[in-house]
């Protein structure tokens, strides 16, 4: 019988500089460095940091040179990295132009392994604002999990994660981890004179939406978010108790958090939903209800 995996997962957030790739990456790699030597064995970083969050900027970079960086600084650290960058289709491969014109431009995140192979490349699927809809293409569907180590790992983009329907489709194929770059900006609205129920911040995003989602779907979710100037940072490690076991504050920082497969398997006998989903539906168990 397989010995029941324990790995170590970090979050890392900093401010990135617009188009400024090499202060990037070098912040990266600190960041990645920082997160290996305190044990990590796959760390997730923030949303398009290599090129800083500006989607109708980020596509002029050259993401294949990017994600070579990347691959770079995981194999340098020894350590499975989960960055992102902007995945451009060639023109005229019937894979729909932007406004840019040209191929399609997608917000992707990558899995590279600690020898720097890319192992997984996976497309957003819920374009945010304005912007990205303007000059992002949403990719076709939620990538499927991938195997590593005796754990299922699912991955996906900011804005996908605030959609139940991107958990619960990777916890029902049997993902036990999420792995998330995001670029969360501030944002406070709420109606005059009623008071702080009435009140919406986008903090709340990773304070109180991430770790519901890790709840309701057994899963632990690394978040990674920006800071700095116009982001509310708040890059977190959700438990599938529906507890953070790592949440970080407004400044640039590294979390790392033991992740033991059996806790994961503990809080699925607590909390059935998935089973249970399952038998209303009529369907046949998923890997996840075991």
């Amino acid at each position: 019988m397989a010995e029941t995996p324990v790995h170590s997962i970090a979050v890392v957030q900093g401010a990135a500089v617009i188009d400024d790739v090499d202060q990037n990456l070098s912040t990266l790699a600190t960041l990645v460095g920082e997160a290996a030597e305190r044990g990590a064995d796959v760390v997730v970083t923030p949303e398009l940091f290599a090129t800083g969050y500006a989607p109708e900027r980020a596509w002029r970079h050259d993401g294949a040179a990017i994600r070579s960086a990347l691959a770079g600084i995981a194999r340098a650290a020894s350590v499975s990295v989960v960055a992102s960058s902007v995945d451009t289709a060639p023109s005229g491969t019937g894979d729909g132009a932007g406004a840019s014109g040209g191929g399609a431009h997608r917000i992707a995140a990558s899995v590279f392994t600690a020898t720097g192979a890319e192992a997984l490349r996976i497309h957003k699927r819920h374009l945010f604002g304005e912007v990205e809809k303007q000059w992002i293409t949403p990719g076709d569907d939620y990538a499927q999990p991938f195997d590593w180590r005796n754990t299922r790992w699912g991955v996906g983009v900011c804005y996908d994660v605030e959609f139940p329907e991107f958990a619960r489709a990777q916890a029902r194929a049997g993902a036990d981890v999420l792995l998330v770059p995001t670029a969360v900006p501030v944002v406070e609205e709420g109606v005059e004179g009623l008071g702080e129920a009435w009140h919406y911040s986008s903090s709340l995003i990773s304070r109180l939406q991430v770790p519901a989602r890790a709840l309701e779907n057994g899963v632990v979710i690394a978040y990674a978010n920006h800071c700095g100037p116009g982001f509310t940072g708040g890059s977190c490690i959700a438990t599938p108790f529906g507890r953070h076991a790592a949440h970080l504050g407004t400044e640039q920082g590294v979390a790392v958090v033991e992740v033991p497969l059996a806790a994961i398997r503990a809080a699925r006998r607590v909390n059935t939903y998935l089973p249970d989903l399952s038998v209303a539906l009529g369907d046949a168990p998923t890997p996840a209800d075991s």
